[in-house]
């Protein structure tokens, strides 16, 4: 995932710049797809765990020159989060201080200001080199055993306390206290002015005589992108799009001999690896609305936890490969490869108005068939030939 996430990153920023890559981490349909095409649980909330720590442990070599810098993470790396950005401030000029000062508030406003039962244990801040930043945070319920993730972005934000988040992923909890909220802006208000002009007696006082308001209805707030994820393990095909799915599909078969024809002929590299960069193409350039349906892209190297189907290690290695040659060409000026992904991905959206192909239950077995020769592998071990694997069945089902 380390290697991956960090080369996906590198195509992004050559080919869209370092905004662009900011604004797809503060969308949170694209980091559950980004995720998942990196063969974490498709539907996990490890997902944003995983996601941060890969892209902090693969971008921090090459910070200097990506202009990225990814601070904090989970638990105790998530204090550390204000002393990293001073110092990276201070290595390239920016004030690290009033970053640290965001860092806190941002992390204040959504355990504090917002009460809705997920209590915070992962912050991670994404700094460019010019100042601007996402921050991805995420609570955890553990009554529910349900996580939240709230995205934050520093382009567009004008007030860290009025409507500030760019998303929040998670299901509905009933009702929540949130002063950030913009229709809380006379709360907000009404506090200063008791904190400033009462004691606590007066306050208490003040609180007792409260009546009941009156039904008056305030305008809602605006939408924001809200992503809610299924509690099933398994990838369904409810879960996926089977039309950009069987694009996807028709296109690696179609496209890819006829712009990877020297890449086909190293050994290792077929058309399986060709559908896997079709979906890592998708993540690199396709726009939010292709990413409504993120356990689509678990079908490009698997899960962990064998959902939909064992990790193929051959495959993601060949994945890794292809992409870290198109970026190391891009760096010197020669794109054609970057753009023969480009090319696979604009081929795959014209394909998928029209063909068809095998449901998703097919597309899984003929994974797991071939699972062994891939080099499947998940958190239970290395997969075994398939015609152990039925006999073990088989000796299940007769006892």
């Amino acid at each position: 995932m380390t290697r991956l996430g960090a080369v996906i990153t590198e195509a992004i920023v050559i080919h869209y710049g370092r905004d662009e890559l900011l604004s797809r981490l503060a969308h949170p349909f694209w980091f559950q797809s980004f995720g998942a095409v990196m063969g974490m649980d498709w539907h996990s909330s490890g997902i944003t765990t995983s996601v941060i720590g890969a892209l902090k442990r693969g971008l921090t070599p090459m910070a200097g020159e990506l202009g990225i810098h990814v601070c904090g993470g989970r638990g105790r790396h998530s204090r550390q989060t204000p002393d990293e950005l001073i110092a990276i401030g201070n290595r390239v000029g920016i004030d690290g201080q009033a970053l640290a000062n965001t860092s806190r508030l941002v992390a204040k406003v959504d355990s504090a200001a917002v009460q809705d039962g997920f209590d915070l244990y992962l912050h991670g801040f994404i700094i460019a080199d010019d100042g601007k930043w996402v921050v991805v945070q995420q609570g955890m319920n553990g009554d529910r055993r349900q996580a939240r993730r709230y995205h934050w972005q520093s382009q567009g934000l004008k007030n860290f306390v009025d409507s500030p988040h760019a998303a929040i992923e998670g299901r509905q909890q009933g009702d929540i206290v949130n002063l950030a909220d913009h229709r809380a802006a006379a709360s907000r208000s009404g506090q200063l002015d008791l904190l400033a002009s009462l004691g606590p007696d007066k306050i208490v006082r003040e609180v007792i005589a409260l009546k009941p308001a009156g039904n008056k209805k305030e305008a809602a707030q605006p939408m924001l992108p809200h992503l809610v994820m299924p509690a099933h393990h398994d990838v369904r095909e409810d879960d996926v799009n089977m039309k950009r799915l069987h694009g996807t599909l028709a296109a690696a078969a179609d496209r890819g001999p006829k712009d990877f024809e020297e890449l086909l002929l190293t050994p290792g590299v077929g058309a399986r690896t060709v559908s896997a960069l079709a979906m890592v193409a998708e993540v690199v350039h396709g726009a939010p609305c292709r990413f409504s349906d993120p356990a689509r892209f678990s079908l490009a190297h698997g899960g962990k936890d064998r959902h939909p189907f064992p990790v193929p290690i051959r495959v993601y290695d060949e994945t890794i490969k292809v992409m870290k040659s198109a970026v190391g060409r891009a760096r010197l000026g020669r794109e054609e490869e970057l753009l023969a992904l480009k090319r696979l991905d604009d081929q795959a959206r014209q394909l998928e108005q029209y063909v068809t192909g095998p449901d998703l239950k097919e597309i899984v077995a003929g994974e797991f068939a071939r699972s062994h020769e891939w080099a499947g592998r998940s958190v239970f071990g290395w997969e075994a030939p398939a015609e152990e694997t039925d006999a073990i069945a088989k000796k299940g089902k007769a006892l």
